[in-house]
């Protein structure tokens, strides 16, 4: 089954949600893979420059921009989450 949004297919959850939302996870999560010094600034950056429009927009009375900001918000909290998930050695629960 193929999952259409905007006219655009969906290639799985990730694809469909920032399709959807029109938030792209990466920008706010970061990458699971390792990212430069330089890199993470710049990526934060934007971030924080969208997240900014996005609270703009949401305080001049657009609420899909108030569920977008507070969607991209909660995706800057879950980096050190995942770093230290994969800072486990696996099955022993001991950091790596």
């Amino acid at each position: 089954m193929r999952t259409f949004v905007a006219g655009q297919e969906a290639h799985g959850d990730f694809e469909f949600a920032e399709l959807a939302l029109g938030i792209d996870v990466d920008l706010f999560r970061g990458p699971l893979d390792s990212e430069t010094d330089d890199e993470r600034a710049a990526r934060e950056d934007a971030a924080r420059d969208v997240l900014a429009d996005l609270r703009a927009e949401a305080g001049a009375g657009d609420e899909i921009a108030g569920w977008d900001a507070l969607y991209a918000d909660a995706l800057t909290r879950t980096v050190p989450f995942l770093r230290s998930v994969r800072g486990l050695r696996a099955g022993t629960g001991e950091a790596a």
